[in-house]
Parts: structure tokens; sequence; C-alpha cells
């Protein structure tokens, strides 16, 4: 029965008519139905394109709501019908885009799987049950839809997993479960086997893989960081087996090492055995009460019996090209799901994997310094590392120390009238005098010297008198003088002292003075990590190892300084060049 609604998903009428009836389903994927319709019959007019259909088999087994697709109706004259084609609802998450670029780093799988849906304009789907919790990184930009993102999250899990709906409620809900390996049904030659072809195929064995993700040459995302420093994954026991095969994988749309190995190590255990595929034709028994039990699932295990072989291997689609013959299926079954490392929807419409993917460019960064400074007045270079910096190639300081340098000897002055401090005045003391004997000699013009003294013979020089005096003649005589010791007291009034400067200036004089000594030690430090160096110039000296990084041992993004100190007055003039792979995604085009 096919029950049509319109864009609103009301029931607008049920197609009586309808035959030819085909449901395809895959396992994550798109599925497909198609019906006609006489072209005389009325009830065309229900099927608009874009208008929903809804399809339950005879037996009662529900297979989905889809779309009427507008390009896939075909008229056929020599039938006199018309052919309709649909899609199952899941494509209306192509009517939306992803407009820029969108990170999703360290967000569980629940997180990533809504934040895609919230993007829809009409919320068709809604989330359901999500059986994963995983990590990874994940970017997206400029896609056309959101199907292929969505259904490219579990891409890295190493485990079978499968998308689930239900769209016998609205909004419809989207179900992200864990796939038993546990084995659900048996096809049986003889029983329910209709038709049976195997294919084997040993070329597509991969043992050896090297994964790349984004970026280009050295900048290119490896797995090394997380493999070890190796930068391939492999299988000895399938290399032992087969023989090495060897295969480099690239996804640039991976941009950190964690998802892409998990990726790469999914493939792995893919490729490193043949690919075995089988088409059955089967009676499906399970849609008589008696064999439900025997209801093959898809993503289920199944269990193959041909003759004297058996196989194990996953429904991964079935067929139903009629379904007023509901009974008769065509299985495709293999024993690897491709889809789990490269799930797509492999319709040219469905899937728009924008390949134009932001992969970035190369570019150097400039720091630099010319200035005096000293020990204690240090050469600091800042250096700003900016997010959207994916990785630092290198981070080099050339530097040479030169005299330190001035560039004048005087200034201008004033001149003004200027008094001195005021003195205190008072009494001094000077410094005290020995004392002593002088001898003089000394001419006078006598008449008559004589010396009387009362005793005789005895001169009396202290106390004596003189008993004549003739004039006129000359008597020479020496006078011997005793001075004591003594000392002078002087003086000094208070008093001040007053002088006038003129008005004047100093002219400049202009001129590069350098001292003549060169400092004998320099010191690098590096986010104050100290570089050994044993000279006061460098070219080219490797920063790496000493800038700041974060847990992982990346270069911390944001600030940074370098730090130069001479042991004594220089100048400096350096330069810091960092080769780095950047990815702009910020701003507009001005």
């Amino acid at each position: 029965m096919i029950l049509v609604k319109n864009k609103t998903l009301n029931n607008i009428g049920i197609l009586e008519n309808a035959y030819d009836q085909s449901v395809k389903r895959t396992v994550n994927e798109l599925w497909q139905a198609s019906f006609s319709l006489p072209k005389s019959d009325p009830k065309n007019e229900l099927c608009s394109h874009l208008n929903f259909i809804d399809i339950t088999g005879d037996s009662g087994r529900y297979y989905g709501l889809y779309r009427i697709m507008p390009t896939s109706t075909t008229k056929n004259e020599s039938t006199d019908s018309i052919t309709y084609t649909c899609e199952h609802v899941l494509a209306t998450l192509l009517d939306d885009v992803m407009d820029g670029y969108h990170q999703y780093t360290n967000y569980t799988t629940r997180q990533v799987l809504e934040y895609i849906l919230s993007l829809q304009e009409a919320p068709h789907w809604v989330l359901g049950q999500v059986d994963f919790t995983r990590y990874f990184h994940y970017s997206f930009e400029n896609e056309n839809g959101l199907l292929a993102p969505l259904l490219s999250i579990p891409k890295p899990f190493n485990e079978a997993y499968e998308f689930t709906f239900d769209t016998q409620v609205y909004p419809w809900v989207l179900n992200l479960k864990s796939v038993s390996d546990k084995v659900k049904s048996e096809i049986r030659w003889g029983k329910d086997m209709i038709d049976f072809s195997e294919v084997s195929d040993p070329t597509d064995i991969v043992n050896y893989i090297i994964p790349k993700g984004s970026g280009e040459g050295v900048n290119q995302v490896t797995i090394a960081s997380v493999n070890g420093g190796l930068k391939y994954l492999k299988d000895d026991e399938s290399i032992a087996k087969w023989g090495k095969m060897s295969y480099i994988w690239i996804d640039q749309r991976f941009e950190d090492a964690e998802s892409l190995k998990a990726n790469a190590q999914s493939l792995l255990d893919q490729w490193k055995e043949p690919k075995v595929s089988f088409e059955i034709d089967s009676a499906d028994l399970s849609i008589k009460p008696e064999y439900s039990h025997e209801r093959k699932v898809l993503n289920g295990i199944t269990r193959i019996i041909v003759e004297d072989k058996e196989y194990l291997a996953r429904i991964v689609g079935d067929n139903i090209a009629d379904l007023s013959r509901e009974f008769e299926v065509k299985y495709q079954i293999n024993n690897k799901l491709d889809d789990i490392a490269t799930t797509q929807a492999d319709l040219e419409r469905k899937q728009q994997v924008n390949e134009a993917y932001s992969q970035g460019a190369t570019n150097i960064m400039n720091f630099g310094y010319q200035d005096n400074c000293d020990s204690d007045h240090p050469a600091i270079l800042p250096i700003y590392v900016d997010d959207d910096v994916v990785n630092i190639n290198t981070c080099e300081l050339t530097f040479r120390t030169k005299k330190f340098r001035a560039y004048s000897k005087s200034i201008e002055g004033g001149g003004a009238t200027v008094k001195s401090t005021s003195a205190g005045g008072g009494t001094n003391t000077s410094t005290e005098s020995g004392g002593g004997a002088t001898e003089t000699t000394t001419v006078k013009n006598f008449t008559s010297l004589t010396l009387v003294s009362d005793i005789p013979s005895v001169p009396d020089y202290n106390t004596h008198k003189h008993e004549s005096i003739l004039y006129g003649d000359r008597i020479e005589h020496d006078h011997n003088v005793i001075i004591p010791s003594h000392s002078h007291n002087f003086t000094v009034a208070t008093h001040s002292h007053e002088f006038t400067l003129e008005d004047h200036t100093h002219g400049i004089l202009y001129g590069i003075y350098e001292l003549d000594e060169l400092p004998e030690i320099v010191t690098v430090k590096v986010d104050g990590n100290t570089v050994t160096i044993n000279s006061t110039s460098e070219n080219r000296l490797n920063l790496i190892d000493y800038l700041d990084k974060d847990s992982n041992g990346k270069v911390t993004r944001g600030r940074h300084e370098v730090e130069i100190l001479p042991s004594d007055l220089a100048r400096i003039e350096a330069d810091v060049i960092l080769r780095v792979f950047i990815q702009s995604r910020l701003g507009g085009n001005y």
C-alpha cells in the first residue's frame, strides 16, 4: 500500500492502482523506491514533486517514508504509465547547507550529531538513540547539504554501526546504533536460496597503510604524533599471508592525527583480507507467521550454507523489485562494510561532498628589534601566534651586539638670578700659635750709653738704667724677644651672598657617540627559558625547544617573549623569523 502525504505531511490519498512498487535499501545510505501509475489515473495529481509516500507491504511490513523527486519522474507512452522515483526522507537533510567553516573538537558523538541537525531550517529530524561516545575531531566547510557530514560522523569508528530511522512519528527520529556480531539469520541452499554468486577479490587487499590528512608538504597531517613516531599502520598476519600490500590513503578532511589514525585503522581492519561478496536471490519466508523468527535484518550477520561450504557475513542491502511479490528478495552480503570508513551516499545529487576545503599555506612571520639595552633593561621581542596557525615549522633568532649609542652631548639652559644659602656668622677661633724666642738686630745713634747695675759685674737686663748718653755715636746691638703660646679670636656676622646668572642657552652638539667597549656576555631567554649560547651574536638560532608547549608538545598559541640581556650597555639588533602553516577562517575579504 502507498499512502500519499502532502508537503505538510497531511494524508491526502491512497494509490490503489500503483504497481511495480520497488524498494531498495542499503545500510547507512539513502534508500530508494519507485512505483508506477496508469497515466489515466486521476490520483496522479496527488503525486506532485516533493510530496511524500508511506510504503507498506501486503504482509504489513513497513518499508519507510519517501519523497517524490522532481527530476526522476518519467512518462512512458507505450505503456501509458507514469513512473515515480522516490528517495527516503533522510534526503531532506540535503535541503540545508553548512555555510562557512564548522569545527568540533572534544565533542561527544551525540553533541556533534545534534549540532549538525540544529542547522536544519525546518526541523524535520531529531536525534534519538546514540550508542557511541567518541571524542573525535571533525571539521566541515561549505557543505551542500547536511547528509554527507552527518553520515561521516561514525567513519573513524572501529566497530560496526547503523543509522536507523523512525518516520512514523514527526519530527522524524534518527538513531545511531551499534550492531551485534551474533548470527541473526540463515540462508540455505535447497531451503530459501534461489540463486547464489560469490566473488572473492584479493586485488583490494591493503595491509600496510600510510594515512595523510589536511595540508601539504611538511604541513600535511600524519599519524606519527599519536603512533609512536611511525607514519604507517600495518597488519603483520596479513603481510605474512598475502605479502606486503601498501597504500597511501589521503583524506584532506581530517585535520587532527587521532581521528586520522582511527579511520585508517578501520580501513586496515577491512582491507587486510580479500573482499568476499555474495548476491543471493532468496525467498523471504519470514513474511509468513510460522517463519517470522527467521527474519533477515539489514546489517545483521547471516549464515550462508551452500552445499558443503558455510560463510558468515553481513546483509548490507536488500532489493525488492515488486512488493506484490514481497517474498522475492535479492540480498547483498559481504564480509566487510566499506561504509564503516567510507560512508557516503553515492547518488550524484545526494552526496555533494565539497572538495574545496581550506588547506592553508606556508607563511613567514618576522619580529624585529633595534635599540640600546643592558642587563636591567633587556631587549624584548614579543611574538604572537594566532589560533589560525596550524603548525609552526621553524622559529629562529638572529641578532648582533653592537656598541652602546647616544646621539647628543648638551641641552639648552635658561639663566636667572640666584641667591646662595645664607651664612650663619658667629665667633670663630684661629689655630693656636706655638710661641718661642725671636732674635732681632737694631742700629741706633747715641752719644754714650752706660748700663748701671746694682750688682757689680752682673748686668741686669730686666731692671737696669743708663747712666749717661753720648749723642752722635752709633751703637749696634741685638734683642732676644720671647713670645708665649697664644690664639686669636675673630667674629663673622650673619650674612648672605647674592649673584646673578644672565639668561642664556646651550646649543645641542649633534652626533652619534658610541662607547668604546662591547659587553663580554649576552644571555638569551625564551618564555623564561635560558638558551645556551657562546657568543654575543647568533645567526638563525633555533628557538623551538625553548617555546612554551601544551600538554601535547605543541607550541602554545598566543603571546611569547624573547629576551636578550647584555652584561653591560650595548645596542642589540635582532630578528625572530617564524615559518608557519596557517588556515585563514576569520574576518572577511577586504
